[in-house]
């Protein structure tokens, strides 16, 4: 027997694809917080909420305020009472909720911060993350395959591009699990700031019915969630 779940292999920036089977390793390893609420069997289950405990510092110069994100302050950004509504299923309430503090080490030694959060939904999964790379968004479109979009979103360099999850299935027997392809998702990079200078904020979306998410749904929900971020209004 077999439990399976779907992790997305989305990336910020050009640079995002090649760090995405490195980053989906580190935020297996640290972990999405995740909160299911039990309730009884004859009521509705409240929605997740992200994790209760103390959310752990975004990093910053000391005495200076921090201007990169963590896990839990995306989380909380992501996890907004109207995120169903926004992805057209008003009614659904999110299953799970969680964020991650993760990053990448780079061969030279170098580490990349690439927090990121989730909140799961009966028919959609929803994934925001940030990486704080210093690779432009602008001209990316084509490192990122076929059918990617470049354009302009909330005033900043973005693309739209196809991606797919990796599906996971860990065996209840302890042995090894085995991963292959997962359903079709949709992302959207988004320029950290307005002068496109480096890093990126990505939110994707995919389903459980394996159906390609709309992008008008996608655009919906990032230009509600992203100015919601901490810092975003300083990169404008």
């Amino acid at each position: 027997m077999a439990d399976e779940i779907d992790a997305a292999t989305t990336g910020a920036g050009a640079w995002g694809q090649a760090l995405a089977a490195v980053a989906l390793v580190a935020a297996l390893g640290v972990g999405l917080w995740t909160v299911r609420e039990s309730s009884p069997p004859d009521s509705a289950p409240p929605p997740a909420t992200c994790s209760g405990g103390e959310p752990e510092k975004a990093a910053g110069a000391p005495g200076k305020a921090p201007r990169q994100v963590s896990g839990a302050q995306l989380c909380q950004a992501l996890n907004r009472p109207d995120l169903a509504e926004l992805l057209g299923t008003p009614g659904e309430t999110a299953k799970s909720a969680g964020g991650s503090g993760s990053s990448v080490k780079l061969g030279n030694g170098k580490e990349i911060a690439t927090p990121s959060a989730q909140v799961e939904f009966g028919t959609y999964t929803v994934n925001l993350s940030a990486t704080y790379d210093r690779h432009p968004v602008a001209g990316s479109a084509g490192l990122l395959g076929e059918g990617a979009r470049q354009r302009r979103v909330l005033g900043r360099p973005a693309v739209f591009y196809a991606d797919r999850t990796i599906s996971i299935s860990f065996r209840l027997d302890g042995k090894d699990s085995d991963s292959g392809p997962g359903v079709p998702a949709r992302t959207l990079t988004v320029a950290r700031d307005a002068k496109d200078s480096g890093g990126s904020f990505e939110v994707s979306l995919w389903r459980a019915d394996g159906g390609v998410p709309d992008d008008a749904v996608l655009l919906r929900v990032a230009e509600k969630v992203l100015p919601t971020v901490p810092w975003w209004a300083a990169g404008a």
